[in-house]
């Protein structure tokens, strides 16, 4: 090896370690995006209480704590995952990742759901689309759901990716090694549980305002 080669890769154990440090760093970076965004809301909801109470009542309550249910049991599906690959157990590891995406796929379709009955409703200020909203303080009200949207539809986002990695994962499983099984399970699942727990802060930030 060459002094100038690189050893960061030369174990399995060490590239676990650098993958692992690497997803660290980037959910590091996600989370100070998603901070940024809470402060902007936990600070214009002092300003506005009231108003961002009355909005938060046009959201789904039943659609809501539904969907975190769903990404609960999916952060529980991505942990037997990590589970079943410790222990070598291949079929029961791509099982686990498939329930995980399924679940996530679930959370994105009530979440349209709930987003068509909002835009129905004239609840989404957003793409040109009318703005109809008859309790109190619609202007600030209309800053409410202009950041509703704008984290949950980021939140989405960063589901989608997960799900697109996992897809990933699950369609290269048999050309790859039992440690880079591994080590794809593992940092995936560090993604996974970190917008899990994302929800997790929005969900009574954005629902249970006053309730």
């Amino acid at each position: 090896m060459s002094g100038t080669e690189s050893i960061a890769f030369d174990t399995p154990q060490r590239e676990q370690r650098a993958d692992t440090l690497a997803m660290w760093v980037f959910i590091g970076s996600e989370a100070m995006l998603f901070g940024a965004i809470f402060l902007v809301f936990l600070i214009a909801h002092i300003d506005f209480g009231p108003a961002f109470a009355a909005a938060s009542k046009h959201l789904s309550l039943a659609l809501g704590t539904f969907n975190t249910a769903v990404l609960i049991t999916s952060s529980f599906t991505m942990a037997l995952a990590h589970l079943y690959a410790l222990h070598r157990r291949w079929r029961a590891t791509v099982w686990a990742l498939v329930a995980t995406s399924a679940l996530g796929v679930c959370f994105l379709i009530v979440k349209g759901t709930e987003y068509g009955k909002e835009i129905h409703e004239g609840l989404a200020p957003l793409l040109g689309l009318p703005f109809r909203y008859d309790g109190p303080d619609p202007t600030h009200a209309e800053f409410f759901f202009g950041l509703y949207f704008t984290m949950t539809s980021l939140h989405a986002l960063h589901l989608i990716g997960g799900i697109v990695v996992i897809a990933g994962v699950v369609a290269l499983w048999r050309a790859a090694s039992p440690a880079n099984r591994v080590r794809r399970v593992v940092a995936v699942g560090l993604y996974w549980h970190f917008v899990d727990i994302i929800w997790v802060f929005m969900f009574p930030v954005l629902y249970l305002i006053n309730r």
